[in-house]
C-alpha cells in the first residue's frame, strides 16, 4: 500500500475532511433523485460542463484536498468516475428539463457509475483508516495490530501448498548506544530511516511490522528459505551503507536478522519464536549477520 508523508494528526484531519466530502456527495445524489422523482427544476450548476468541479465534493477534491493526498493512488483514481457521474447526471437532468424521456439505459449508466464511485471512495477511506490505525506512527511500518492475522492468512496459503513464506525478525545492533551517544531524537531518526529503506526495497506484497522498540518483523510471502536469506542479506548490507543523518552527522547502524519458514503445522506464534531464536543466534555470533532457524537453536533459549 502507498504511504502518505503526514503525521497521525494530519492524517486524522484528512480522513475527517474526506468523510465530510463523502457525506456531501451523498446529499448531492439524494437531491438529484428528488429532482427527478418530484420533477423539480434542476440546479443550473448540475448541467454545466464543469459540474464536477462545482459540487461540494468537487470543491474539496480540486481545491481543498491536501497536497500529500493529491499524489495518493486511491485518491487519483476517483477523478474519472466522479466526472463521469456528473456528466451522466447532466444528461438525465437535461432530458427531464426538455420533457424528454429519461431512458432506462441512461439511468442504469448513472446508477452504476454512482456505485463505482462509492466503492472507490470507501476504498480510499479504508486505506486511510488502515494507515491511521494499523501503522506505527513513528516509522509508518505496520503495527503489531493485525500482524498475527496477516501471518495466519499467509499460513493458510502455505497449508494449501500455494507457496512458502518466510518470517524474519530484525533487530538494530547496539541501538542503546545510539540513544546514549546521540540522544533519543537521533535514535528515532535511525528507526525512521531504516524503516523507510526497508519499505522502499521490499517487494509490494512483503510486509514490514514494527514488533517493538528497535525490532521489526518482515513477512516474505512466496519465498523459500534460500530466497529469503538472499533478500535479508541484501537488506542487511544496504542498512550498513545507509546514509542516516541527524543534525548533519551520519549515524552508522547495522542490523541482525533471524529467518525461518512459516510452518503450516504449528501456531504462528511458534514460527515467530523460531525467527527470534535465529535472531538471537545472529546476535551471539557477532551481530550484523543473518541466521536461519534450525532445531539446535532451541538449546540457546534463555541464554543472554
Amino acid at each position: 500500500m502507498a504511504m502518505l508523508n503526514t503525521s497521525h494528526s494530519e492524517l486524522r484531519g484528512i480522513l475527517e475532511k474526506l468523510e465530510q466530502a463523502i457525506f456531501s456527495h451523498n446529499q448531492w445524489y439524494d437531491d438529484i433523485i428528488r429532482t427527478l422523482v418530484c420533477r423539480l427544476p434542476a440546479d443550473s450548476r448540475d448541467v454545466e460542463a464543469d459540474a464536477h468541479h462545482k459540487c461540494r465534493f468537487g470543491q474539496w477534491y480540486y481545491t481543498y484536498a491536501s497536497d500529500e493526498l493529491r499524489t495518493y493512488p486511491a485518491f487519483v483514481a476517483i477523478e474519472n468516475e466522479h466526472e463521469r457521474v456528473h456528466k451522466l447526471a447532466a444528461r438525465i437532468l437535461s432530458a427531464e428539463a426538455s420533457s424528454e424521456t429519461v431512458t432506462l439505459l441512461d439511468y442504469e449508466h448513472f446508477n452504476n457509475s454512482i456505485g463505482t464511485l462509492r466503492l472507490q471512495l470507501q476504498s480510499l477511506k479504508f486505506e486511510l483508516e488502515d494507515l491511521l490505525y494499523n501503522h506505527d506512527p513513528l516509522t509508518r511500518a505496520h503495527s503489531r495490530i493485525g500482524m498475527l492475522t496477516k501471518l495466519r492468512e499467509a499460513q493458510e496459503y502455505v497449508k494449501r501448498n500455494l507457496g512458502s513464506c518466510c518470517v524474519t525478525m530484525m533487530d538494530l545492533d547496539r541501538f542503546k548506544v545510539v540513544n546514549d551517544t546521540h540522544g533519543h531524537q537521533a535514535g528515532d531518526q535511525v528507526l525512521v530511516g531504516v524503516a523507510e529503506h526497508l519499505m522502499a526495497h521490499l517487494r509490494p506484497y512483503d510486509k514490514l511490522f514494527r514488533y517493538g522498540g528497535e525490532e521489526f518483523l518482515i513477512s516474505l510471502p512466496q519465498t523459500d528459505a534460500k530466497a529469503g536469506l538472499d533478500i535479508v542479506e541484501r537488506l542487511r548490507m544496504e542498512i550498513a551503507d545507509c546514509d542516516i543523518r541527524y543534525e548533519g552527522k551520519r549515524i552508522p547502524v547495522t542490523a541482525s536478522f533471524g529467518l525461518t519458514l512459516l510452518d503450516p503445522d504449528i501456531a504462528v506464534e511458534q514460527s515467530i519464536k523460531r525467527a527470534d531464536d535465529a535472531l538471537y543466534a545472529a546476535k551471539t555470533d557477532g551481530r550484523n549477520c543473518s541466521r536461519v532457524w534450525e532445531a539446535s537453536l532451541g538449546k540457546r533459549d534463555g541464554a543472554e
